[in-house]
């Protein structure tokens, strides 16, 4: 059983390979608005590059660890409640197998199988496997089979880092005649991406996704260009 299992973890199955790129788009998408934000308020209220930078670099770290933390924290909780559910299953099999048998024979015959292939189906699979059978029927799930939150929140956590790098570096590195163009090109063409793979990921419509995202990443730097403005009245 144990050599099954760990046969079982060598590679990704497509699901946990979907969750770490879900992650590392939302994760690089939280990165440019959040650090270009920062930048575009520090950035009105203040000329010099030293603060400019040393506020950008903050707030990245700060977004990539707390995109992590919360990547982490989210899947370990699925996980939890996937390996609870198992637990649970398995209760049930040993105080209830009638009604666990029943619940298989329901889900085939909802699927438009007849009752008798479906009495035969069921008793095939629950005498092969019966606690898969019903994590399968009931959940859609492979035992042994959970999300890592290590992985995800690595995922989550390069992804941010990678993201918030882009609109720090043009804010800093570029002359000041390019600053804020170059900025704000380099925010729109790096939303516009984040866009399209997560409409690629969801299957949605990728031009309202891009539209969508580089509106969102306009309005950030419209909303954090006029808060510096007015904070750098005060100080």
């Amino acid at each position: 059983m144990m050599k099954l299992f760990h046969k079982k973890h060598q590679k990704l199955t497509m699901d946990e390979k979907l969750n770490n790129l879900r992650a590392g788009v939302l994760g690089s998408n939280d990165g440019i608005l959040t650090v270009v934000g920062v930048l575009f308020s520090v950035g009105v209220a203040t000329s010099d590059i030293y603060t400019i930078f040393i506020a950008g670099l903050a707030d990245l770290l700060a977004c990539a660890f707390s995109m992590a933390g919360g990547e982490y924290a989210s899947v370990s909780s699925q996980r939890d409640t996937e390996e609870s559910a198992v637990r649970e299953e398995e209760k049930l099999l040993d105080t209830n197998f009638t009604g666990e048998r029943q619940d298989v024979v329901d889900y085939y015959m909802e699927r438009g199988i007849s009752e008798e292939t479906a009495d035969e189906i069921a008793d095939d699979l629950l005498s092969k496997n019966p606690l898969q059978t019903m994590v399968s029927v009931k959940y859609d799930m492979e035992i042994g089979r959970y999300m890592s939150p290590w992985s995800a929140a690595f995922s989550s956590l390069v992804s941010a880092a990678l993201g918030g790098t882009l609109p720090l570096l043009a804010m800093t590195l570029l002359p000041n005649d390019l600053k804020w163009p170059g900025t704000i090109v380099a925010v729109v063409i790096a939303v516009g991406l984040t866009g399209y793979f997560s409409a690629l990921l969801g299957n949605g419509l990728v031009k309202i996704a891009i539209i969508r995202n580089v509106i969102v990443g306009i309005l950030t730097m419209f909303i954090h260009y006029f808060v510096g403005i007015i904070f750098g009245h005060f100080f």
